[in-house]
Protein backbone atom coordinates (compact mmCIF):
# COMPACT_ATOMS: atom_id res chain seq x y z
CA UNK A 1 0.00 0.00 0.00
CA UNK A 2 1.33 3.42 -0.98
CA UNK A 3 2.33 5.54 2.03
CA UNK A 4 0.20 8.61 2.61
CA UNK A 5 2.00 11.92 2.12
CA UNK A 6 2.27 14.81 4.54
CA UNK A 7 0.38 17.94 3.54
CA UNK A 8 1.57 21.47 4.28
CA UNK A 9 0.33 25.04 3.79
CA UNK A 10 2.53 27.30 1.67
CA UNK A 11 0.26 30.22 0.73
CA UNK A 12 -2.49 32.32 2.31
CA UNK A 13 -5.05 34.80 0.99
CA UNK A 14 -7.96 36.62 2.65
CA UNK A 15 -10.68 39.18 2.12
CA UNK A 16 -12.67 39.93 5.26
CA UNK A 17 -14.68 42.55 7.14
CA UNK A 18 -11.42 43.49 8.90
CA UNK A 19 -9.20 43.83 5.85
CA UNK A 20 -8.85 42.92 2.20
CA UNK A 21 -5.61 40.97 2.50
CA UNK A 22 -4.00 38.69 5.07
CA UNK A 23 -1.74 41.37 6.60
CA UNK A 24 -4.53 43.90 7.18
CA UNK A 25 -6.91 41.27 8.46
CA UNK A 26 -4.51 39.69 10.94
CA UNK A 27 -3.37 42.99 12.43
CA UNK A 28 -6.95 44.15 12.96
CA UNK A 29 -8.00 40.79 14.39
CA UNK A 30 -5.29 40.54 17.03
CA UNK A 31 -5.90 44.19 17.94
CA UNK A 32 -9.45 43.24 18.95
CA UNK A 33 -11.27 45.28 16.30
CA UNK A 34 -14.86 44.61 15.23
CA UNK A 35 -15.88 44.47 11.58
CA UNK A 36 -19.58 45.04 12.26
CA UNK A 37 -21.65 48.05 11.26
CA UNK A 38 -24.94 49.13 9.76
CA UNK A 39 -25.65 47.51 6.40
CA UNK A 40 -24.84 49.71 3.40
CA UNK A 41 -25.76 47.27 0.61
CA UNK A 42 -29.54 47.74 0.77
CA UNK A 43 -32.27 49.62 2.62
CA UNK A 44 -32.86 47.86 5.94
CA UNK A 45 -35.70 50.07 7.16
CA UNK A 46 -38.20 47.21 7.34
CA UNK A 47 -35.74 44.53 8.48
CA UNK A 48 -35.43 43.33 12.08
CA UNK A 49 -31.62 43.15 11.72
CA UNK A 50 -30.00 46.21 10.20
CA UNK A 51 -26.29 45.40 10.57
CA UNK A 52 -23.68 42.92 9.42
CA UNK A 53 -19.94 42.51 8.97
CA UNK A 54 -19.48 43.85 5.44
CA UNK A 55 -16.27 43.98 3.42
CA UNK A 56 -15.08 47.57 3.15
CA UNK A 57 -13.43 49.44 0.30
CA UNK A 58 -13.52 46.56 -2.17
CA UNK A 59 -13.63 47.68 -5.80
CA UNK A 60 -13.83 44.76 -8.24
CA UNK A 61 -12.48 46.97 -11.03
CA UNK A 62 -9.16 47.07 -9.18
CA UNK A 63 -8.93 43.31 -9.74
CA UNK A 64 -10.88 42.56 -12.92
CA UNK A 65 -11.65 44.04 -16.31
CA UNK A 66 -15.14 45.50 -16.65
CA UNK A 67 -16.31 42.67 -18.92
CA UNK A 68 -15.03 40.13 -16.37
CA UNK A 69 -16.97 41.74 -13.52
CA UNK A 70 -20.19 41.19 -15.49
CA UNK A 71 -19.50 37.45 -15.43
CA UNK A 72 -18.60 37.17 -11.73
CA UNK A 73 -20.90 37.10 -8.73
CA UNK A 74 -19.21 38.65 -5.67
CA UNK A 75 -18.57 35.22 -4.12
CA UNK A 76 -16.53 34.26 -7.19
CA UNK A 77 -14.72 37.62 -7.13
CA UNK A 78 -13.68 36.95 -3.55
CA UNK A 79 -12.54 33.45 -4.50
CA UNK A 80 -10.33 34.72 -7.33
CA UNK A 81 -8.88 37.59 -5.30
CA UNK A 82 -7.98 35.43 -2.31
CA UNK A 83 -6.64 32.61 -4.50
CA UNK A 84 -4.40 35.12 -6.30
CA UNK A 85 -2.99 36.37 -3.00
CA UNK A 86 -2.38 32.82 -1.77
CA UNK A 87 -0.77 31.67 -5.02
CA UNK A 88 1.50 34.71 -5.10
CA UNK A 89 2.32 34.25 -1.41
CA UNK A 90 3.37 30.66 -2.17
CA UNK A 91 5.44 31.78 -5.22
CA UNK A 92 3.78 28.82 -6.89
CA UNK A 93 3.78 29.88 -10.53
CA UNK A 94 7.45 30.89 -10.45
CA UNK A 95 8.28 27.22 -9.80
CA UNK A 96 6.56 26.14 -13.04
CA UNK A 97 4.43 23.41 -11.44
CA UNK A 98 3.03 20.50 -13.41
CA UNK A 99 -0.47 21.93 -13.90
CA UNK A 100 -1.94 18.46 -14.31
CA UNK A 101 -0.99 17.84 -10.67
CA UNK A 102 -2.48 21.10 -9.34
CA UNK A 103 -6.17 21.08 -8.43
CA UNK A 104 -8.80 23.31 -6.86
CA UNK A 105 -11.39 22.37 -4.24
CA UNK A 106 -13.38 25.43 -3.22
CA UNK A 107 -16.30 25.85 -0.86
CA UNK A 108 -19.42 28.00 -0.90
CA UNK A 109 -22.69 27.34 0.84
CA UNK A 110 -24.81 29.63 -1.33
CA UNK A 111 -22.86 30.39 -4.51
CA UNK A 112 -24.15 33.33 -6.54
CA UNK A 113 -26.79 34.41 -4.03
CA UNK A 114 -26.59 38.08 -4.99
CA UNK A 115 -26.93 37.32 -8.70
CA UNK A 116 -29.90 35.01 -8.11
CA UNK A 117 -31.75 37.62 -6.07
CA UNK A 118 -30.96 40.40 -8.53
CA UNK A 119 -32.19 38.50 -11.58
CA UNK A 120 -35.41 37.33 -9.91
CA UNK A 121 -36.18 40.84 -8.64
CA UNK A 122 -35.64 42.24 -12.15
CA UNK A 123 -37.90 39.58 -13.63
CA UNK A 124 -40.62 40.32 -11.05
CA UNK A 125 -40.61 44.00 -12.01
CA UNK A 126 -41.16 43.23 -15.70
CA UNK A 127 -44.04 42.02 -17.81
CA UNK A 128 -43.24 38.33 -17.46
CA UNK A 129 -40.87 38.20 -20.44
CA UNK A 130 -37.82 36.17 -19.35
CA UNK A 131 -35.05 38.66 -20.09
CA UNK A 132 -32.44 36.66 -18.22
CA UNK A 133 -28.74 37.53 -18.27
CA UNK A 134 -26.93 34.89 -20.38
CA UNK A 135 -24.35 34.66 -17.59
CA UNK A 136 -27.04 34.00 -14.97
CA UNK A 137 -26.44 30.26 -14.59
CA UNK A 138 -22.61 30.40 -14.67
CA UNK A 139 -22.68 33.21 -12.09
CA UNK A 140 -25.02 31.34 -9.74
CA UNK A 141 -23.74 27.76 -9.63
CA UNK A 142 -21.62 27.05 -6.57
CA UNK A 143 -18.87 25.18 -8.43
CA UNK A 144 -18.02 28.11 -10.71
CA UNK A 145 -15.42 29.59 -8.32
CA UNK A 146 -13.22 26.49 -8.52
CA UNK A 147 -13.72 26.52 -12.27
CA UNK A 148 -12.66 30.16 -12.57
CA UNK A 149 -9.50 29.59 -10.50
CA UNK A 150 -8.50 26.60 -12.63
CA UNK A 151 -9.11 28.49 -15.89
CA UNK A 152 -7.15 31.54 -14.75
CA UNK A 153 -4.03 29.52 -13.95
CA UNK A 154 -4.46 26.48 -16.18
CA UNK A 155 -4.72 24.03 -13.27
CA UNK A 156 -5.93 20.68 -14.63
CA UNK A 157 -5.99 18.54 -11.49
CA UNK A 158 -9.04 17.56 -9.39
CA UNK A 159 -11.59 20.36 -9.45
CA UNK A 160 -14.88 20.59 -7.58
CA UNK A 161 -16.80 22.37 -4.84
CA UNK A 162 -17.94 21.16 -1.45
CA UNK A 163 -21.28 22.18 0.08
CA UNK A 164 -21.99 21.41 3.73
CA UNK A 165 -23.58 24.70 4.84
CA UNK A 166 -21.37 26.46 7.39
CA UNK A 167 -18.95 23.52 7.50
CA UNK A 168 -18.35 23.91 3.76
CA UNK A 169 -14.85 25.29 3.47
CA UNK A 170 -13.47 23.10 6.27
CA UNK A 171 -14.82 20.18 4.26
CA UNK A 172 -13.02 21.62 1.22
CA UNK A 173 -9.72 21.84 3.10
CA UNK A 174 -10.06 18.27 4.35
CA UNK A 175 -10.83 17.00 0.84
CA UNK A 176 -7.88 18.95 -0.60
CA UNK A 177 -5.64 17.42 2.07
CA UNK A 178 -6.92 13.95 1.16
CA UNK A 179 -6.23 14.32 -2.57
CA UNK A 180 -2.62 15.23 -1.83
CA UNK A 181 -2.24 12.48 0.80
CA UNK A 182 -3.55 9.93 -1.68
CA UNK A 183 -1.12 11.07 -4.41
CA UNK A 184 -3.84 12.35 -6.73
CA UNK A 185 -2.36 15.87 -6.72
CA UNK A 186 0.84 17.61 -5.65
CA UNK A 187 -0.77 21.00 -4.99
CA UNK A 188 -4.33 22.04 -4.18
CA UNK A 189 -5.82 25.51 -4.01
CA UNK A 190 -8.57 25.39 -1.41
CA UNK A 191 -10.72 27.62 0.77
CA UNK A 192 -14.14 29.17 0.56
CA UNK A 193 -16.07 32.37 -0.03
CA UNK A 194 -19.52 33.75 0.56
CA UNK A 195 -21.47 36.89 -0.36
CA UNK A 196 -24.89 36.65 1.28
CA UNK A 197 -25.42 40.10 2.79
CA UNK A 198 -28.51 40.98 0.78
CA UNK A 199 -32.25 41.13 1.30
CA UNK A 200 -32.70 37.39 0.85
CA UNK A 201 -29.80 36.42 3.07
CA UNK A 202 -30.56 38.78 5.94
CA UNK A 203 -34.31 38.28 5.60
CA UNK A 204 -34.03 34.50 5.48
CA UNK A 205 -31.79 34.08 8.50
CA UNK A 206 -33.81 36.71 10.37
CA UNK A 207 -37.01 34.76 9.73
CA UNK A 208 -35.35 31.79 11.43
CA UNK A 209 -34.52 34.03 14.41
CA UNK A 210 -30.85 33.15 13.90
CA UNK A 211 -29.54 36.74 13.68
CA UNK A 212 -28.77 39.18 16.44
CA UNK A 213 -31.13 42.16 16.57
CA UNK A 214 -28.83 44.38 18.63
CA UNK A 215 -29.28 47.28 16.21
CA UNK A 216 -28.34 49.89 18.81
CA UNK A 217 -24.86 48.41 19.23
CA UNK A 218 -23.72 46.49 16.12
CA UNK A 219 -20.02 46.58 17.04
CA UNK A 220 -20.55 44.32 20.03
CA UNK A 221 -23.53 42.30 18.78
CA UNK A 222 -21.52 39.14 18.14
CA UNK A 223 -20.67 37.99 21.64
CA UNK A 224 -20.03 34.23 21.75
CA UNK A 225 -20.53 32.52 25.13
CA UNK A 226 -21.98 35.70 26.67
CA UNK A 227 -25.11 35.28 28.76
CA UNK A 228 -26.76 38.02 26.66
CA UNK A 229 -25.94 36.61 23.20
CA UNK A 230 -28.95 36.73 20.90
CA UNK A 231 -27.84 35.39 17.53
CA UNK A 232 -25.09 35.58 14.94
CA UNK A 233 -23.92 38.51 12.83
CA UNK A 234 -23.69 37.88 9.10
CA UNK A 235 -20.25 38.26 7.54
CA UNK A 236 -18.91 38.02 4.00
CA UNK A 237 -15.62 37.35 2.23
CA UNK A 238 -13.39 34.31 2.28
CA UNK A 239 -9.91 32.87 2.40
CA UNK A 240 -7.64 30.70 0.29
CA UNK A 241 -4.88 28.24 1.20
CA UNK A 242 -2.24 26.66 -1.01
CA UNK A 243 -1.70 23.08 0.12
CA UNK A 244 1.21 20.96 -1.10
CA UNK A 245 2.78 17.64 -0.36
CA UNK A 246 5.71 18.20 1.98
CA UNK A 247 8.09 16.75 -0.59
CA UNK A 248 6.84 19.07 -3.35
CA UNK A 249 7.12 22.13 -1.12
CA UNK A 250 10.58 21.22 0.17
CA UNK A 251 11.89 20.48 -3.32
CA UNK A 252 11.01 23.95 -4.57
CA UNK A 253 12.13 25.65 -1.35
CA UNK A 254 8.70 26.98 -0.43
CA UNK A 255 7.96 28.67 2.88
CA UNK A 256 5.89 26.30 5.00
CA UNK A 257 3.36 27.86 7.38
CA UNK A 258 2.05 24.68 8.97
CA UNK A 259 1.04 21.10 8.32
CA UNK A 260 -2.58 20.05 7.76
CA UNK A 261 -2.35 17.18 10.20
CA UNK A 262 -5.87 15.78 10.21
CA UNK A 263 -9.54 16.24 9.54
CA UNK A 264 -12.75 14.82 10.90
CA UNK A 265 -16.25 15.04 9.44
CA UNK A 266 -19.44 13.76 11.04
CA UNK A 267 -23.21 14.23 11.16
CA UNK A 268 -25.45 15.08 14.10
CA UNK A 269 -28.32 13.10 12.53
CA UNK A 270 -30.56 15.13 14.81
CA UNK A 271 -32.27 18.30 13.52
CA UNK A 272 -32.70 20.45 10.42
CA UNK A 273 -30.96 23.51 11.87
CA UNK A 274 -30.17 22.92 15.55
CA UNK A 275 -26.98 21.29 16.79
CA UNK A 276 -27.21 18.18 18.93
CA UNK A 277 -27.86 19.40 22.49
CA UNK A 278 -24.93 17.39 23.86
CA UNK A 279 -22.72 18.08 20.84
CA UNK A 280 -22.37 14.39 19.97
CA UNK A 281 -21.61 14.97 16.29
CA UNK A 282 -19.14 17.72 17.15
CA UNK A 283 -17.38 15.36 19.55
CA UNK A 284 -17.01 12.76 16.80
CA UNK A 285 -15.59 15.25 14.30
CA UNK A 286 -13.01 16.55 16.78
CA UNK A 287 -12.13 13.03 17.96
CA UNK A 288 -11.60 11.73 14.44
CA UNK A 289 -9.55 14.77 13.42
CA UNK A 290 -7.25 14.28 16.40
CA UNK A 291 -6.96 10.56 15.72
CA UNK A 292 -5.89 11.20 12.14
CA UNK A 293 -3.36 13.77 13.34
CA UNK A 294 -2.04 11.27 15.89
CA UNK A 295 -2.56 13.65 18.81
CA UNK A 296 -4.35 13.69 22.15
CA UNK A 297 -6.52 16.47 23.59
CA UNK A 298 -3.69 17.61 25.85
CA UNK A 299 -1.53 18.27 22.76
CA UNK A 300 -3.84 21.01 21.41
CA UNK A 301 -2.73 24.58 22.18
CA UNK A 302 -5.51 26.53 20.46
CA UNK A 303 -9.10 25.82 19.43
CA UNK A 304 -11.01 28.16 17.14
CA UNK A 305 -14.59 27.06 17.82
CA UNK A 306 -17.61 27.42 15.58
CA UNK A 307 -19.15 29.65 18.29
CA UNK A 308 -21.57 31.76 16.27
CA UNK A 309 -23.08 33.59 19.28
CA UNK A 310 -26.38 31.71 19.18
CA UNK A 311 -27.86 30.61 22.52
CA UNK A 312 -28.18 26.92 21.62
CA UNK A 313 -25.15 26.47 19.36
CA UNK A 314 -22.50 27.87 21.70
CA UNK A 315 -23.71 25.76 24.61
CA UNK A 316 -23.82 22.47 22.70
CA UNK A 317 -20.35 23.02 21.23
CA UNK A 318 -18.81 23.79 24.60
CA UNK A 319 -20.40 20.63 26.02
CA UNK A 320 -18.64 18.72 23.24
CA UNK A 321 -15.34 20.48 23.95
CA UNK A 322 -15.68 19.81 27.67
CA UNK A 323 -16.40 16.13 27.02
CA UNK A 324 -13.13 15.81 25.10
CA UNK A 325 -10.82 18.22 26.88
CA UNK A 326 -12.21 18.47 30.41
CA UNK A 327 -11.99 21.46 32.74
CA UNK A 328 -8.93 23.70 33.07
CA UNK A 329 -7.42 22.14 29.99
CA UNK A 330 -4.29 23.52 28.36
CA UNK A 331 -6.17 24.37 25.17
CA UNK A 332 -7.00 28.04 24.78
CA UNK A 333 -10.27 28.90 23.05
CA UNK A 334 -11.14 32.09 21.18
CA UNK A 335 -14.19 32.73 19.02
CA UNK A 336 -13.16 35.04 16.18
CA UNK A 337 -16.68 35.34 14.76
CA UNK A 338 -17.00 37.97 17.48
CA UNK A 339 -14.83 40.19 15.26
CA UNK A 340 -15.69 39.21 11.68
CA UNK A 341 -19.15 37.74 11.97
CA UNK A 342 -20.21 34.45 10.43
CA UNK A 343 -18.96 33.97 6.88
CA UNK A 344 -21.26 30.95 6.39
CA UNK A 345 -19.60 28.70 3.81
CA UNK A 346 -16.43 30.81 3.99
CA UNK A 347 -16.12 30.53 7.78
CA UNK A 348 -13.96 27.41 7.86
CA UNK A 349 -11.42 28.85 5.43
CA UNK A 350 -10.84 32.10 7.30
CA UNK A 351 -10.78 30.31 10.65
CA UNK A 352 -8.27 27.78 9.31
CA UNK A 353 -6.14 30.74 8.24
CA UNK A 354 -6.45 32.14 11.78
CA UNK A 355 -5.19 28.86 13.22
CA UNK A 356 -2.27 28.87 10.79
CA UNK A 357 -1.36 32.48 11.63
CA UNK A 358 -1.54 31.64 15.35
CA UNK A 359 1.02 28.88 14.73
CA UNK A 360 3.21 31.17 12.62
CA UNK A 361 3.16 34.19 14.94
CA UNK A 362 2.63 32.72 18.40
CA UNK A 363 -0.38 34.99 18.89
CA UNK A 364 -3.87 33.76 19.80
CA UNK A 365 -6.51 36.36 18.86
CA UNK A 366 -9.16 37.23 21.45
CA UNK A 367 -12.87 36.71 21.76
CA UNK A 368 -14.16 40.29 21.79
CA UNK A 369 -17.46 41.73 23.10
CA UNK A 370 -18.03 38.92 25.59
CA UNK A 371 -18.27 40.32 29.12
CA UNK A 372 -20.29 37.83 31.16
CA UNK A 373 -19.75 34.16 30.41
CA UNK A 374 -22.98 32.21 30.40
CA UNK A 375 -23.13 30.19 33.65
CA UNK A 376 -24.96 27.45 31.72
CA UNK A 377 -21.71 26.70 29.84
CA UNK A 378 -19.38 24.02 31.22
CA UNK A 379 -17.10 25.60 33.80
CA UNK A 380 -13.32 25.67 33.68
CA UNK A 381 -12.80 26.09 29.93
CA UNK A 382 -9.90 28.38 29.00
CA UNK A 383 -11.71 31.03 26.92
CA UNK A 384 -9.57 34.00 25.86
CA UNK A 385 -11.45 37.28 26.28
CA UNK A 386 -10.71 40.85 25.18
CA UNK A 387 -6.93 40.71 24.56
CA UNK A 388 -4.73 38.54 22.37
CA UNK A 389 -2.43 36.06 24.10
CA UNK A 390 1.19 35.56 23.10
CA UNK A 391 2.43 32.02 23.46
CA UNK A 392 3.89 29.29 21.25
CA UNK A 393 1.21 27.41 19.31
CA UNK A 394 2.28 24.03 18.00
CA UNK A 395 -1.14 22.52 17.34
CA UNK A 396 -4.34 24.40 16.50
CA UNK A 397 -7.78 23.10 15.69
CA UNK A 398 -10.80 24.64 13.92
CA UNK A 399 -14.46 23.61 14.28
CA UNK A 400 -17.27 24.33 11.83
CA UNK A 401 -20.86 23.09 11.91
CA UNK A 402 -23.66 23.51 9.37
CA UNK A 403 -27.43 23.27 8.99
CA UNK A 404 -28.34 19.70 8.23
CA UNK A 405 -26.10 18.48 11.04
CA UNK A 406 -22.79 18.70 9.16
CA UNK A 407 -19.64 18.88 11.30
CA UNK A 408 -16.05 19.39 10.16
CA UNK A 409 -12.86 19.83 12.20
CA UNK A 410 -9.36 20.44 10.88
CA UNK A 411 -6.08 20.14 12.80
CA UNK A 412 -2.97 22.18 11.95
CA UNK A 413 0.54 21.54 13.27
CA UNK A 414 3.77 23.50 13.38
CA UNK A 415 6.44 22.04 11.07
Amino acid sequence: MKQERRVVVTGLGAITPLGNNVHEFWNQLIAGKSGAGLITKFNTEKFKTKFACEIKGFDPLQHFERNEVKKLDPFAQYALVTAKEAIEDAHLMQSNPDVTKVGVIWGSGNGGFQTFQQEIMEFAKGDGTPRINPFFIPKVIVDIASGWISMKYGFMGPNFTTVSACATSTSAIIEAMNYIKWGKADVMITGGSEAAINEAGIGGFSAMKALSTRNDDPLTASRPFDVSRDGFVMGEGGAALVLESYEHAAKRGAKIYAEVAGGGMSADAYHLTATHPEGKGAQLGMKWAMEEAGIKPEDVDYLNPHATSTPVGDESEMKAVYALFGANAKVKISATKSAIGHLLGGAGAIEALICIKAIETGIIPPTINTQNLDPALPQGLNIILNDAVRQPVNIAMSNTFGFGGHNATAVFRKV
